[in-house]
């Protein structure tokens, strides 16, 4: 919802050379939601994992640019330490949406 409520924060760390910044917020806003919805409903549980996977992956250059900007403009902070903390985390993210909403799970889940 924080993509719709403050698009500003998003603005920040969008990469210059991706076009249609704002808009690119908003879509990824609610592909975000959309799966977040998807994984509660069993029949497209799987499908919804592959898109939010698939939305974590293309978010990721933000978050290096988020990274860049930071120690650009501050130096190393503790927030610099915190963002490159958060580029493996984003790993074991996608690892555990594919965990929670494979195949597997979602028939034993349905059952």
């Amino acid at each position: 919802m924080l993509h719709f409520v403050i698009p500003e924060f998003y603005l920040k760390i969008m990469p210059p050379f991706l076009p249609f910044h704002l808009a690119l917020i908003y879509i990824s806003g609610f592909f975000e939601i959309l799966g977040g919805v998807g994984v509660l409903v069993p029949r497209v549980r799987t499908l919804a994992g592959y898109g939010l996977i698939l939305l974590l992956i293309l978010v990721f250059p933000a978050n290096i640019y988020m990274l860049y900007n930071n120690i650009e403009r501050e130096g190393w902070t503790l927030f610099s330490f915190l963002l490159v903390l958060r580029l493996p985390l984003q790993l074991v993210v996608i690892w555990w949406v594919r965990w929670c909403t494979k195949e597997t799970q979602t028939q034993a889940r349905s059952n």
